[in-house]
C-alpha cells in the first residue's frame, strides 16, 4: 500500500520504517526539516534498537522517503497514518492543537485531490480521549474535504502499544493491534496494513480504540506505583520486596490475570477491606507514604456512593435491592457493600425491600449476625420472601446478584427503574431500553 505517516517522532518514525520494511511505500511528513532530511538521508531521527537499519535500507530500496508538504505526502498516499503529539496542557488536559492542524492540512489536500477519485483513509495513531475523533476531528476533516467520512473519506483509530526502547520488536511483535473503524471498509484498510503480523486483532467502535489506549497506560502506571509502593513498606519492615514479589507473580489464576479486572460493584468482605487498612496503617506506623494503597478504600467507596447517586436521580422513593451477601452463594454479611448501601439507602429514608435467597435472619450466627445487627438493626422488616414481593414494591430495583431466579423475573421495557450492579447477561439489550442503568457501563 502507498502510506503517508504524519510526524516523525517516536511512534512516526518506527511505524514508517516498519512499514517500509513490511514492502509498503511510505511517506513521512514533520515540519522539522532536520528530521525530513535525517530519512532522506538514510538515518533516524531516533534513537531506537534497529530503527537505523530500517530506516537505511528503507531509503535505499526506495520504499521510504521524508517531505515537509503535505499535500505532497496526501497526493502520492492512499491511506495517511497520523502520528503527531498529544502533549498535556499545563492544567493536565490534552492539548489536541497539532491534531487539529494536521486534519485540517489533510483534509485541504484530499480536497485538491478529489478530482484523482479513490476513497483515502486517514488513521488517527496519536493517543486521544475517546469522543476526541469522532466529536473533534471528524467535523474538521469533513468540513475540509466537503465529504461524509464513512462514504467519502474512511477513518479510523489505531492506538499504538510500543514501548521505547523495544519499539521496533513491539511492532513486528505486536501484544494486540486495536483498529477502530468507523465502517468496515475503513476497518479493512488497516487491517490490510499489518496483514502478516502476530497477535490478535480486535475490530471495535472509535471511542473504544481511543479508550483502550488509556486502559493500557493507566494500568501499567498503577502496577509500578503498586510495586514501588508495596517494596517501600516490605522494606520498612524488613521483608524482601523482591521475593515477596516473585510469588505474587507466579499467581496466575487470581493476581496475574483477568480475575478482578471487570467493573462491577464495590469489592467488600472478610478480607480486602480489613487487610488494606492494616497494611496502610502499618505503613503509616514506618513513616512510609503510599497514596495508591491509602486510597483504595476511599475509591471502593465513592463506587458504592456512584450507586446511591443512581437512585437519587430517578426521583423514586419505594426501592428494592436483590442481593445482600458479600459474595453471591453464601450469607457472608460482614463487610458487605451490598449491606452499606441498603444502610445508606435505609438512612436517607427509602421504603426499601430486599431479597437474597441466602440470606435468613434466623439462620445468621456470630460475628455476621453480629455485623448485621450493628450496621442494619432493621434488616427483619425490610427482607422480602420472594422476588416478587420486591418488584411488586419497588419504583427502582438494584440488582446486585445474578441469581436465577432474579434474572428469570426482572421485566423488560415497563416497570421499576432497573441499577444494575452486576452487569447483567442481557445488559447490552437493556441498555436500549428506558428504565435501565448501568453502574459503570
Amino acid at each position: 500500500m502507498r502510506v503517508s505517516v504524519l510526524g516523525l517522532g517516536y511512534v512516526g518514525c518506527v511505524s514508517a520504517a516498519c512499514l517500509a520494511g513490511m514492502g509498503h511505500e511510505v511517506i513521512g511528513v514533520d515540519v522539522n526539516q532536520v528530521k525530513v532530511d535525517l530519512v532522506n538521508d538514510g538515518k533516524a531521527p531516533v534513537v531506537e534498537e534497529r530503527i537505523g537499519e530500517l530506516v537505511a535500507e528503507g531509503v535505499r530500496t526506495g520504499a521510504l522517503r521524508a517531505t515537509g508538504d503535505v499535500r505532497e505526502a496526501i497526493a502520492d498516499s492512499e491511506v495517511s497514518l497520523v502520528c503527531v503529539g498529544t502533549p498535556s496542557e499545563p492544567n493536565g488536559s490534552l492539548c489536541t492543537t497539532y491534531l487539529e492542524r494536521v486534519t485540517e492540512e489533510i483534509g485541504a489536500a484530499l480536497a485538491e485531490g478529489a478530482e484523482q477519485g479513490g476513497r483515502h483513509t486517514v488513521v488517527f495513531r496519536s493517543t486521544m480521549l475517546p469522543g476526541t475523533c469522532l466529536n473533534l476531528l471528524l467535523p474538521i476533516l469533513e468540513k475540509y474535504v466537503g465529504g461524509t467520512a464513512g462514504v467519502d473519506i474512511g477513518v479510523a483509530v489505531n492506538p499504538e502499544f510500543l514501548r521505547e526502547g523495544t519499539s521496533v520488536r513491539d511492532f513486528f511483535d505486536p501484544p494486540k493491534t486495536v483498529i477502530g473503524e468507523l465502517d468496515p471498509a475503513s476497518g479493512d484498510v488497516v487491517a490490510a496494513l499489518y496483514e502478516g503480523l502476530p497477535g490478535e486483532v480486535f475490530r471495535v467502535p472509535v471511542p473504544t480504540a481511543e479508550a483502550i489506549k488509556y486502559a493500557d497506560n493507566a494500568f501499567h502506571g498503577l502496577k509500578i506505583g503498586f510495586a514501588n509502593e508495596l517494596g517501600a513498606v516490605c522494606q520498612a519492615l524488613g521483608v524482601d520486596s523482591h521475593q515477596v514479589m516473585d510469588v505474587f507473580l507466579a499467581d496466575r489464576k487470581l493476581n496475574i490475570s483477568p480475575a478482578y479486572l471487570r467493573p462491577g460493584f464495590a469489592f467488600g468482605g472478610s478480607c480486602l477491606p480489613k487487610d488494606l487498612r492494616s497494611l496502610v496503617h502499618a505503613a503509616r506506623r514506618a513513616d512510609v507514604s503510599v497514596p495508591i494503597l491509602a486510597h483504595v478504600l476511599p475509591s471502593n467507596a465513592d463506587h458504592l456512593q456512584r450507586a446511591v447517586e443512581l437512585v437519587e436521580r430517578t426521583g423514586k422513593r419505594r426501592a428494592g435491592l436483590f442481593g445482600l451477601s458479600f459474595k453471591p452463594g453464601t450469607d457472608d454479611l460482614r463487610e458487605s457493600p451490598l449491606v452499606e448501601l441498603a444502610e445508606r439507602l435505609f438512612g436517607k429514608g427509602y421504603d426499601l425491600r430486599i431479597y437474597d435467597a441466602n440470606v435468613s435472619l434466623s439462620r445468621l450466627l456470630g460475628a455476621n449476625r453480629e455485623y448485621i445487627e450493628t450496621r442494619l438493626p432493621h434488616l427483619a422488616q425490610l427482607l422480602a420472601d420472594s422476588v416478587e414481593e420486591v418488584l411488586d414494591h419497588a419504583e427502582v430495583c438494584l440488582v446486585g446478584t445474578r441469581d436465577p431466579a432474579v434474572l428469570a423475573a426482572l421485566p423488560h421495557g415497563e416497570g421499576p427503574v432497573i441499577v444494575d450492579l452486576v452487569r447483567l447477561p442481557d445488559a447490552e439489550a437493556r441498555r436500549a431500553e428506558p428504565g435501565y442503568v448501568g453502574l459503570a457501563w
